[in-house]
This record gives structure tokens, sequence and C-alpha cells, in this order.
């Protein structure tokens, strides 16, 4: 590490994919009272409380894999005194030399300092409120007016970044994150309680065409008008997701090969006969119906193969992964 680097007023530090601590500068070691030494080949959890570990894994794990970076994220991070430092997070996600790592910078908040004093003066004002007059109490319950609204509009903020990171932005459907959970989900459940489920691949036939022809804000029209007539299309208990580019998934809760088949081909004749984004589209659809072989994997490859089959052989058609097999 260059020393530029290693004394930027900044904390920096390199982690694996698994977390493991590969680099760190002496600003951030000193920021936290460590000797680098005592950081290096450490997991990154060392230099977390258990409330930001559950918080790191929740949100800065599952987004900078689906973004490959993050910024400005608000964090702590934990002293070897075990005192919380209030810094603002930055990573990026970048391969070297065949590996994957997560480099990350740090600065501290120094503002969020400020405002615990500020909530402390509060507490004690509060306190001789209480013991004041009609008009002190007045005003108490306006503080506690003010904080309740506070407490709201944090959780309202929680709720926005949970959403957020599930959603894709621009049809506002589930994304490939929140999809593969489920997945997992009701493979679970199948496996417990043997409850049947399949799962459709869409794919709008020659959607490269519709940008280079019209360009691509005709292009995400069409993306978000699919998007929200597949979900108007579903079951409540559907989960609907875009899987990538111009590829939706329906994960089809209770349904068998021969209902995910009716349910795919009633997709594929009503789009159709639409008009999305201002053109007329068509969409070639692969299914496939969980078996107690089957995993996330082979689940996905085999609808994948039902969805190469029915573009292969034509387009504009529904193709069931057992049928393939069976021919």
């Amino acid at each position: 590490m260059n020393i530029q680097l290693d004394h930027a007023p900044c904390g920096y530090f390199s982690i694996t994919s698994t977390g493991v601590i590969r680099s760190v500068n002496q600003t951030l070691a000193g920021m936290l009272g460590y000797d680098r030494q005592q950081l290096l080949d450490q997991h990154v959890e060392t230099m977390m409380s258990v409330a930001n570990k559950l918080f790191f894994h929740t949100y800065f794990y599952p987004y900078i894999q689906l973004y490959g970076h993050v910024k400005e994220m608000y964090f702590s991070l934990r002293t070897m005194e075990h005192q919380d430092v209030p810094v603002l997070l930055n990573g990026v996600q970048q391969e070297r030399d065949g590996e994957v790592f997560i480099d990350c910078v740090v600065v501290e908040m120094r503002k969020r300092i400020e405002h615990e004093k500020d909530i402390l003066h509060t507490k004690t004002k509060l306190e001789e409120l209480y013991r004041a007059t009609n008009e002190a109490n007045q005003k108490l319950e306006l503080l506690h007016a003010e904080y309740e609204a506070k407490q709201q509009e944090l959780l309202r903020l929680n709720h926005q970044l949970e959403a957020l990171a599930s959603t894709d932005p621009l049809t506002g459907l589930r994304n490939r994150r929140f999809f593969q959970e489920q997945l997992l989900a009701n493979i679970a459940l199948f496996q417990r309680m043997r409850l049947p489920f399949s799962l459709l691949i869409v794919d709008i036939d020659h959607f490269k065409a519709i940008n280079d022809t019209f360009g691509h804000p005709v292009g995400d029209a069409v993306l978000t008008d699919l998007g929200q007539m597949l979900r108007s299309m579903s079951r409540e208990s559907d989960i609907v997701a875009r899987y990538g580019g111009e590829e939706f998934v329906i994960i089809a809760p209770s349904s068998t090969r021969d209902n995910a088949k009716l349910a795919a081909e009633r997709f594929r004749a009503q789009i159709e006969a639409a008009t999305l984004g201002g053109c007329q589209v068509t969409v070639s659809i692969g299914v496939a119906t969980m078996t107690s072989v089957d995993t996330d994997v082979t689940l996905l490859q085999k609808a994948d193969q039902a969805l190469y089959a029915s573009k292969s052989n034509g387009r504009n058609r529904v193709t069931h992964a057992a049928d393939r097999t069976e021919a």
C-alpha cells in the first residue's frame, strides 16, 4: 500500500467475498484503536457490534452483490475498546487476479456525535419540563409529538430501503435477489410438505430489434408494460419478478405441470393480443415444475432449456421441460 493511501484522510479496507480483511490503511486502524496487524486476515465482523453485523449482512452484502457498489451507506464501526464510530461507508466489488474483493472507504461522521449530544440535551430539558408548570407540560407534549413523528419517519425510511433492495427500479416488480430468495423458500416448502409449484421464464422475442428500431425509451416502456401485465394476470400468491434484461420469471405456488402450461399459454396469448409500449410483441416461455430431485439450479436450468426450445422452434410459444424429456 502506498504512503498516500495509508495515511489518507479516510479509512480504507479491502475484504474477500467471504469477509476476510486483506488490506487496511493506517488511518482506519488508528481510528479504531487497532494495530494494523491485528486486523489483517481477521473477519470484517471484528470491527462490528452484533447489531451492525446484522445490518451488514442484511443490506450491505445483498446490495453490493446485486449492483456491484454501495454509496454513502450510514454505518457504525466498533473500536478495539468497543466504542461505536459512526461512518459513511462506500464500497465497490472488483476482481483482481481471478479473486473477488470488496474495497471500502469510510469517512467518520462527527455530526452524529453532535446529534447525540443534542439528544442528551433534549432529554435533560424533558426531565426539567416534567417538573415544571402546565405551560412546560404543553411544551413536553409537543416534543413527544416531534419525537414520534421522527420515529415514524425512520420506520418509513427503513421500509423504503427494504423495498428498494428487493424491487426492480424500472418495472416496479420484485428483483432477481428477491426471486432467488423466494425460489429457495418454495423449494424448502416442497421438501417439507410436497406442495407443488412451477417456474415460468418469459422472454420477449426480438427485443434487441425493438431497441435498435425505436430506441431504448420505447424498449423500457415495453418492459414496464409487460411487467405490469404479467402482474395483473397473475394470482395474488404468484411471485412475479424481472430476472434481467428482457427476461421475467414467475413462481406459481400450488401449480402442477398442466396448470402451469395453461397459465403460460394464457400469458402468451394475451401478450400477443396486447400493445405494449406502443409496440406489438410476442414472448417465448419456458416452464418447469418442481420434482423431488430438483434443486434451485436444476429447476432454473430446466426452465431455461425449455425457453431455449421455444425460441428454437419459432418463438411465440410455450414449452414445458417435461415435454422435452418425454419427446
